[in-house]
């Protein structure tokens, strides 16, 4: 097996998995009712009770990775003889890619014999866990750095995340929806369906009325997007805003229609999910396009 390191920020792997197969994280910072989350930071928070902060009204603020972060998270490893494939979040939603590279970038000079790759996956949440999910297979299938880091940057475009709200308010607070597309939602009970487009942008795609029609449809997009990657998706992501029993409910229909029997699931994690909300079901799955 190849002795290299892969990293994620917001891939929203459960810990297990992280765990058992040497997954490495850079946590992304968030502050809630007055209080700083992460590492170096004394409070600890499950992600039930921050959704239920965020259901209470208290609205969260998000801090990307930093330069300074990603440097001291490295160099150890660097030390080690260890070689870094980092798959950080969209770019084009959180500065952490950026913040990485430029990390890597002085690294690179310290330790010139060591091989340092950061990827800007153009997804997040389920569809970067399932990217980090297919880099981890091939590092285990004894494959080298260069081609795992190659793999996923030819597949990147195929990596699919479809999503719905049950909150057009936050999405708004963040920006990615108008306030009058968030009242109109609101008040008519419209479902917005999101995706992640081929730059990485989170895009509203669509709307249906009433919560589970909506989870039907994001189950309805993966059906038009999958096309001859099906046989490739023996495992789908699933992430939600705290709603399980939704989660669930999507692999229901997933396994129903495709017959894929095996899902990992997770909570949104802040850095998304203070964008999304409680109630948020996300899909990652491979796909012909976006």
């Amino acid at each position: 097996m190849q002795d290299f390191i892969i990293s994620t920020d917001a891939a929203d792997l459960p810990q297990e998995y992280m765990q058992e197969h040497n997954i490495e994280t850079l946590s992304l910072y968030y502050t809630i009712d007055n209080e700083t989350y992460g590492p170096g930071y004394p409070g600890k928070q499950t992600p039930q009770e921050f959704y239920q902060k965020m259901r209470d009204c208290f609205v969260p603020k998000t801090m990307q990775v930093n330069p300074e972060q990603a440097y001291s998270r490295f160099k150890p490893w660097l030390e080690q003889g260890k070689d870094i494939l980092h798959i950080a979040m969209t770019s084009a939603a959180s500065g952490s890619y950026n913040s990485v590279r430029l990390a890597a970038q002085e690294l690179q000079e310290e330790f010139p014999e060591r091989k340092i790759y950061v990827i800007d996956s153009l997804s997040g949440t389920a569809s970067e866990a399932l990217i980090v999910h297919k880099a981890q297979c091939l590092r285990a299938a004894g494959k080298a750095i260069e081609e795992v880091r190659q793999w996923v940057r030819d597949n990147i475009k195929h990596f699919c995340l479809y999503g719905i709200v049950d909150d057009l308010g936050h999405l708004q607070r963040g920006g990615r929806v108008s306030k009058l597309t968030s009242f109109l939602g609101t008040a008519m009970g419209m479902k917005p369906i999101f995706h992640l487009n081929d730059k990485g942008e989170l895009v509203v795609c669509g709307k249906v009325r009433g919560r589970k029609q909506a989870l039907c449809e994001i189950v309805n997009s993966m059906e038009r997007c999958v096309g001859s990657f099906l046989s490739q998706n023996d495992t789908v992501f699933i992430t939600h805003g705290d709603c399980i029993e939704d989660a669930k409910y999507v692999a229901q229909l997933i396994e129903e229609k495709f017959g894929i029997k095996r899902f990992i699931m997770n909570f949104i994690g802040p850095g998304i999910g203070s964008h999304s909300g409680p109630g948020a079901v996300v899909l990652g799955f491979l796909g012909e396009h976006r």
